[in-house]
């Protein structure tokens, strides 16, 4: 028995770039609570300039809604190093997420580049979705190198954000 065209297509968007991010956002949801201090929710929202929150939100909903639009398709050279970049980069944002909370006194979690580590390692798992994302489900103007620019404002803003939360307090 065929698949319906509905079928086919929910199908399509369940096995989207977007179910590599899953573990990205149950990691977050999880261990949030068990970061340090300045970076709890309420501290780190405190008195950021309303451009760079509204800017790092728009573009985090951007970068995260779309690959969920895009197909997981491995077929191309450049897709498959699209996959190692990914890879690589969600283990150094957990890498960096677990040095902020096993160990955050250490003189690497109270440097800038420690504590920003998990503002700026996204950018290479979103490259690597970048890469592996190369067209969205239908037709039209979307290029790959799109998403990369993206990715690239939002982690710009993310690190701007967590800058001003770091100089806060640090």
């Amino acid at each position: 028995m065929s698949a319906t065209l509905s079928q086919v297509r929910l199908r399509d968007y369940v096995l989207s770039c977007g179910l590599l991010t899953i573990p990205i956002l149950v990691w977050n949801m999880a261990f949030t609570g068990f970061l340090p201090p300045a970076l709890g929710s309420q501290e780190f929202w405190r008195d950021i300039p309303p451009m760079v929150t509204y800017g790092e939100n728009l573009l985090r909903l951007i970068v995260l809604i779309l690959p969920f639009l895009m197909p997981l398709d491995l077929r191309m050279v450049s897709q498959r190093r699209g996959l190692t970049l990914f890879t690589v980069g969600m283990v150094l944002y957990f890498l960096a997420w677990l040095a902020l909370i096993l160990f955050p006194q250490s003189r690497w979690s109270l440097s800038w580049p420690g504590f920003l580590a998990p503002a700026y390692t996204p950018l290479l798992w979103l490259a690597g979705l970048g890469l592996i994302g190369r067209r969205l489900y239908w037709p039209g103007p979307y290029r790959w190198w799109m998403y990369l620019w993206l990715a690239a404002g939002f982690t710009a803003f993310h690190v701007a954000h967590t800058s001003i939360v770091y100089e806060r307090n640090y």
